[in-house]
């Protein structure tokens, strides 16, 4: 039978054969040590936990909660933002709370685009910053995804020459997958061009808090008049290790939020109301629970960076995010990121997010996560001399070394 007109447009999921690999190489025994999705392993501050257990207590809170989010996790939102970025959001025009920054982004797409509608969108990024978009009609046109002086000429060629003209161009700094940072004057011109051209930004800055110098990340919103054409988008799962809680929000231009506002109103009636309240008191909460989630990534980051680069793979060290962009060793990148992170986990027992799942640019790299403690990533490490070195000698048992990428 033929496939559905949206699943048919839709890529495979490259990331699904690692996954696949990954679970039969331990259902054979191995022990693969997983550094490939980013699913922080740290867990959820207990007083949040605490309060997640008094409220859940309380039988009226298993009702149907509010789409929109509770009005106390609203207010607190738009008390961080205030705190953290110096910017002022009406917690009940501004701020909606969302399923994380993933169905929040996947239901903004609903929200704005219309058949043939074309996005600008980095390539390589987080895939539903492209995939909800082609889920709802919409055409996508890569960008670069350096925040740099190269973002723009290609930002002015395709304002040129694609027809319709771009609805909305996305953003995500600190990057997943790259861990690009962009500065405020990188933002001034972004809103700049965007206000000059009548296209909507939806900046994803779900990594705002994992950074690794004494530069906190800014948020586009902290541009005068961002608010004007800007949507952000921002979750707790990495901040406050709340993954599986689903819990995110969007703020930013009151027609936008309305816009998927109402989408939502239509899917789904929100988190439940005692994961909304413990997430307050989690954006309430003194900071401490942030920094010490902060310092543990920092610490991975610098144990992964000494001990590949020590077993012959050099990872440079990301400036912020749970992510290092690294990439492939020059006698493997014939093969592809996806062969080479499938001969990881069959050779060295390690697990890796091939680097085409974010995009065709992003197949010269892999990306690892730093989801493992510090004993697992020397030991990965380990694994990864043992297979770099002995290379030369079992590589024609893997796979032909004259096989190219097409």
């Amino acid at each position: 039978m033929e496939e559905f007109h949206k699943v048919r447009r839709l890529p495979p999921y490259v990331f699904e054969q690692v996954n696949r690999l990954k679970a039969s190489a331990r259902a054979g025994g191995a022990d693969i040590i997983d550094l490939g999705m980013g699913n922080p392993d740290l867990p959820t501050p207990k007083a949040i936990v605490d309060k997640l257990c008094e409220v859940v207590q309380d039988p009226r809170t298993h009702r149907y909660s509010s789409s929109k989010g509770i009005p106390g996790l609203r207010r607190a939102q738009a008390a961080y933002y205030a705190r953290r970025f110096g910017v002022k959001l009406n917690p009940d025009t501004q701020v909606v709370a969302t399923l994380g920054s993933k169905e929040g982004f996947a239901n903004m797409a609903q929200a704005i685009t219309a058949p043939g509608d074309v996005i600008l969108c980095p390539n390589p990024t987080y895939p539903i910053h492209a995939f909800g978009f082609l889920m709802a009609g919409g055409v996508i046109r890569s960008m670069s995804v350096e925040p740099d002086d190269s973002f723009f000429p290609p930002l002015e060629r395709a304002v040129r020459h694609s027809i319709p003209k771009p609805l909305a161009l996305i953003l995500n700094y600190p990057s997943n997958p790259t861990a690009y940072v962009a500065t405020l004057d990188f933002y001034k011109e972004v809103i700049a061009f965007a206000k000059k051209h009548d296209i909507i930004v939806l900046s994803d800055l779900a990594y705002s808090e994992i950074y690794f110098d004494d530069a906190p990340p800014p948020s586009v919103l902290e541009v005068p008049g961002a608010m004007d054409v800007t949507v952000e988008f921002t979750s707790m799962s990495k901040t406050f290790s709340m993954p599986g809680w689903r819990m995110g929000f969007a703020v930013g231009n009151e027609r936008l939020i309305a816009a998927l506002t109402r989408v939502k109103s239509y899917l789904d009636y929100g988190a439940f109301t005692p994961i909304q309240v413990a997430a307050t008191h989690a954006l309430n909460g003194d900071g401490s629970d942030i920094a010490e989630v902060r310092s543990i990534y920092k610490r991975r980051r610098d144990i992964l960076v000494e001990s590949f680069g020590k077993a012959g793979f050099e990872v440079p060290p990301p400036a912020a995010t749970m992510f290092a962009w690294a990439k492939i060793p020059e006698k493997f990148r014939h093969l592809g990121s996806l062969e080479f992170s499938k001969l990881l986990v069959e050779k060295a027992d390690i697990a890796v997010a091939p680097g085409i799942g974010f995009g065709e640019q992003g197949d010269d790299y892999v990306r690892i996560a730093l989801v493992e403690n510090e004993h697992r990533i020397r030991q990965a490490a380990r694994n990864l001399k043992r297979f770099l070195s002995a290379a030369d000698e079992t590589m024609h048992n893997v796979i032909s070394l004259n096989a190219h990428r097409s």
